[in-house]
């Protein structure tokens, strides 16, 4: 079985995250860039499977600029067997995400595909649904457990009213949740090891894929500070308090 990861790189979730002086965007420059939390979840969850005799291939996949290669060699230093950089300029849409993981399905012909269920740059939390919609293929998305056995995968998928456990039938799409597991530690063996594996280079132009029209943030604002905390000394104080304000 092969398995096909999306790998996205985006602003680290430690990094304390600025909006430009004229709101045009977010700093980004000598900002440091990881993987996406949830694409490393699924990077994991790919190699437990490998590593579980489940799947014989880990292949990552990324749309990212010509600089994110490094990038990639991170998720070979995980443990991934090859690599599939998509070369793109400027910021994809989750449907034209979609559209070129696809042409990658169709390439590749991977067992399974696992993503993350959002990226924490845009939460839009679409393009597996996307994708598995454009496959033809059955979706499990929030997933916090996945076992594979022959063709069929079933899903623990986390919902607003608990677990739900479901069945797919293979090829499909899985999309991971934060308690799937916990990704594993690269070691420096293994990041010299990932020097020597095989990294695939395709523009973008290449995969031929419609990109369409995408939503454009026009304003970036940071949060509005947080104001200092009032003191009450009863329930009738804060009831006061609260009218005062429009609040009740």
């Amino acid at each position: 079985m092969k398995i096909l990861v999306g790998y996205k790189r985006v602003v680290d979730a430690n990094v304390r995250v600025q909006v430009k002086p004229d709101g045009s965007g977010v700093v980004t420059d000598g900002v440091k860039l990881s993987a996406n939390p949830f694409d490393d979840i699924a990077l994991e969850e790919a190699l437990r499977l490998r590593d579980a005799g489940k799947a014989s291939e880990v292949v990552v996949a990324t749309i990212a600029p010509a600089d994110a290669q490094p990038h990639l060699r991170n998720g070979l230093a995980m443990g991934a067997n090859r690599a599939i950089h998509v070369v793109a300029d400027d910021a994809v849409s989750p449907l034209a995400a979609a559209r070129a993981f696809l042409k990658l399905i169709e390439k590749e012909q991977p067992d399974l595909v696992l993503m993350g269920k959002q990226a924490i740059d845009d939460d839009a939390s679409q393009t597996g649904q996307m994708l598995a919609t454009l496959w033809g293929r059955p979706q499990a998305t929030f997933a916090s457990k996945l076992v594979v056995d022959g063709g069929k995968a079933t899903v623990t998928r986390e919902v607003d009213a608990g677990l739900e456990t479901i069945e797919v039938d293979l090829p499909a799409v899985v999309t991971t949740d934060l308690r799937l597991n916990e990704p594993r530690f690269i070691k420096l063996p293994d990041i010299m090891k990932a020097k020597s594996k095989p990294l695939e280079t395709i523009p973008l132009a290449d995969l031929a894929i419609e990109r369409g029209d995408a939503p454009k943030a026009t304003h970036y604002a940071p949060p509005a500070q947080r104001q200092r905390g009032v003191m009450v000394k009863d329930a009738a104080e804060l009831v006061a308090a609260l009218k005062q304000k429009g609040l009740l």
